[in-house]
């Protein structure tokens, strides 16, 4: 029976982000292909993590800059390792390659980091990201671990493109898996059986923040004079001080904390506003109101790599009369709106239905497995940069190991 590894950043939150729900699509898969599934994380374990054993995937905490993965690695021999982000590749990467060499070792960026801190500092010094990026620390680190790997799961096409033109990745050691969606069931609510504005976001991640800070500050004062009769709720997990302290019920604007079921705000509200002003990667906030048939109203950034010959399930605009404007219109006409969420029924559906992209990657992973020597002699960079990561990581690994036996 083949065995999978995967390497977690965090527990798998699927009711807390999109990031969770992709990594429990990819667990599935796995064990659809007959693969026995092992989660190891040196994350601490959160209450609203999915129950792994549950689902049959055995658990395993492990430990950074710790010799006691190698000999966790060396008895269990897996046949593949996944890598849950590129930092738990710069960690554990070179340890997997040198005391299980043969393993296929698979990255998923959920969304390039790089690329979302680029835009973050641009947005706050209001240059171009682009200018940052070629700089970026972050890049060179991320990139680097893109290239030591065999295969990475790539979210945006935007990104790929990105990759290819801009850093020369060669197209044979990336592969596109968005996020998927499988066929929904029953119909949506109609637009008279609907009300209010929503948004949703995992409040780990700062562009979610921003979001919230946009909407009170900038969006909804203006907005809530147009429709007196509307509300606009802000949900997420993980909401701290600065995002409660948005709440003001005498403006009709309420924060509502963690949603117990993302599906049923989304699908009650008439709705979604996301002014995405920084970010990466494709929205599942975005994806899921398409499925839920919920228009919405967004940025360029925001409906990045998502959009159909142009077409979107609502409005995207970047300033914020547009946006403004757009958001009222919307709410208002029904004929528009029912317009609106038959563009997203049909984008969601024409993109990110599963079985199709599940297919390719059975196919690529075959392909790999097939012809695994082959393909990493054909990655010369990749080689080179796993050679030196061996070296440096290897020794930083070592001083940090044994400074913590001295300070025990």
């Amino acid at each position: 029976m083949p065995l999978l590894l995967i390497i977690g950043y965090v527990w798998p939150e699927p009711g807390s982000s999109a990031a969770g729900s992709r990594m429990l699509q990819l667990i599935r898969f796995f064990q659809s292909e007959g693969y026995k599934v092992i989660f190891a994380s040196p994350a601490a374990h959160s209450e609203f993590a999915v129950d792994l054993p549950g689902i049959g995937v055995e658990t395993q905490n492990i430990q950074l800059n710790c010799s006691s993965f190698d000999d966790y690695i060396k008895v269990l021999q897996p046949t593949m390792v996944l890598f849950d982000r590129f930092m738990m590749e710069e960690q554990f990467g070179w340890r997997v390659t040198k005391y299980c060499p043969d393993a296929i070792r698979l990255l998923d960026t959920e969304d390039l980091h790089c690329l979302r801190e680029s835009r973050r500092q641009a947005y706050k010094k209001q240059t171009d990201y682009r200018e940052i990026l070629q700089s970026s620390e972050i890049a060179k680190r991320e990139i680097a671990s893109i290239f030591r790997s065999d295969l990475t799961l790539m979210i945006s096409e935007f990104e790929m493109n990105l990759l290819q033109n801009q850093f020369k990745v060669d197209a044979a050691i990336l592969h596109y898996l968005p996020l998927l969606i499988e066929p929904m069931e029953g119909t949506s609510l109609s637009f008279p059986e609907r009300k209010d504005f929503v948004f949703i976001g995992n409040f780990f991640h700062e562009p979610n923040w921003n979001c919230a800070w946009v909407l009170k500050n900038e969006i909804w004062p203006e907005l809530k004079e147009r429709l007196p009769e509307a509300t606009l709720r802000i949900y997420g997990a993980y909401a701290t001080q600065k995002v409660t302290d948005l709440h003001n019920p005498k403006e009709r604007f309420y924060v509502m904390g963690r949603a117990s079921e993302a599906r049923e705000v989304i699908a009650n509200a008439r709705v979604l506003l996301a002014p995405i002003r920084f970010g990466a990667g494709i929205k599942g906030k975005l994806l899921e109101a398409m499925v839920y048939g919920t228009p919405t109203v967004t940025t360029t950034v925001g409906a990045e790599s998502m959009q159909d010959n142009g077409d979107w399930n609502g409005f995207i605009a970047d300033d914020n009369a547009t946006f403004i404007a757009k958001a009222a219109v919307l709410y208002s006409d029904s004929e528009l709106w029912y317009q609106k969420q038959q563009n997203g029924y049909r984008i969601s559906s024409g993109r990110y239905t599963a079985k199709p992209h599940w297919a390719k990657l059975q196919q690529r992973i075959g392909h790999l497995k097939a012809n695994l020597k082959q393909h990493r002699d054909s990655n010369f960079i990749g080689a080179m940069l796993q050679h030196h990561s061996m070296q440096s990581t290897h020794y930083m690994a070592k001083w940090i190991a044994e400074k913590n036996k001295a300070t025990r």
